[in-house]
């Protein structure tokens, strides 16, 4: 299944893109096998993932929520500001 990945900030600096398109292992079809999936893909993001949330089509998604085909999946770090 093909998914339209979106990175956000610190993550976006890590990967070094704005955006892709994914085709997805037949066993990646949840947010908590995607969190695993993308550090494969990106290894830089190893270790890391434990602070991004992943929004998927445009809400913060559970582990538990099922990916379907299409799907926007954006990883956005935690900010900071003033």
């Amino acid at each position: 299944m093909q998914v339209r990945v979106l990175y956000f900030a610190a993550v976006r600096e890590l990967v070094g893109r704005d955006e892709e398109a994914l085709e997805l292992p037949s066993d990646v079809t949840t947010i908590g096998a995607f969190y695993t999936h993308i550090a494969s893909v990106h290894p830089e993001l190893a270790g890391r993932m434990g602070h991004v949330r992943i929004a998927r089509n445009e809400a913060f998604a559970t582990q538990e929520e099922t990916i379907t085909p299409g799907d926007v999946l954006a990883l956005i770090p935690p900010v900071s500001g003033g």
